[in-house]
């Protein structure tokens, strides 16, 4: 079964996202700090964290750092904050997606499966090689000069859907709403943010790219 850790110290928003999330077959453990989601997502396994970042103890950007140290799990960012400034913080920490309260619980399950749908495996994907590295769909393994490469769980799926188009364009809004979800679409900035951190990790020279190629004001062009 699926399981989701959600961290708020909200008591009536965690009943609430366990009662739904349970309503549809998903298990939910609820913790109310971040010493203590660090704590629990250490010692189980998660599908997935829903997190907010005003927390008791500590800001929940740097309980996304703390996750991103040693885990890809998808993490969810659900928080009154809503200026870009924040979003781009979270998202920039290893955050896959940020929902601003007060927000629609149909929405935020949407986002929940597609997060969810982006870690499912595809046994059929095939392997792309470049000169400088290899993509292995199925796998969702990266490896440069032979060795693994770690990628955040949007890193890969930024790459996987460029990579899934060799030699085409993909639009930013198309690639937005793939990765992000609908209303994302004029979110340029972070799409500036991942393609950057993909270059510094799998170009030779990130500054003069040669498969992760960006087609100013329209989109990205992955070049095998």
């Amino acid at each position: 079964m699926t399981t989701i850790l959600v961290v708020d110290d909200d008591p009536v928003l965690g009943r609430a996202l366990s009662i739904n999330l349970r309503a549809r077959h998903i298990d939910v453990d609820l913790a109310v700090d971040g010493a203590s989601a660090l704590h629990r997502a250490a010692t189980s396994p998660y599908d997935l964290v829903i997190l907010d970042l005003g927390l008791p103890d500590m800001d929940g950007v740097d309980v996304v750092h703390g996750l991103r140290g040693w885990s890809d799990v998808p993490i969810i960012v659900l928080s009154a904050r809503d200026s870009q400034s924040a979003k781009v913080d979270a998202l920039d920490a290893g955050a896959d997606d940020y929902v601003t309260k007060p927000f629609g619980m149909d929405e935020l399950l949407a986002r929940v499966r597609a997060a969810l749908r982006r870690t499912t495996h595809e046994p059929d994907a095939p392997v792309v090689r470049t000169a400088a590295f290899t993509v292995d769909l199925a796998a969702h393994r990266v490896e440069r000069d032979g060795s693994p490469v770690r990628l955040t769980p949007t890193e890969w799926h930024v790459l996987e859907v460029l990579v899934r188009h060799p030699g085409k364009l993909v639009t930013q809004r198309d690639l937005l709403r793939e990765v992000w979800g609908p209303g994302y679409e004029q979110e340029t900035n972070y799409l500036r943010v991942y393609l950057a951190q993909l270059r510094r990790k799998l170009e030779p020279e990130p500054a003069r790219p040669r498969h992760l190629v960006t087609e100013p004001g329209i989109g990205y062009r992955f070049e095998p």
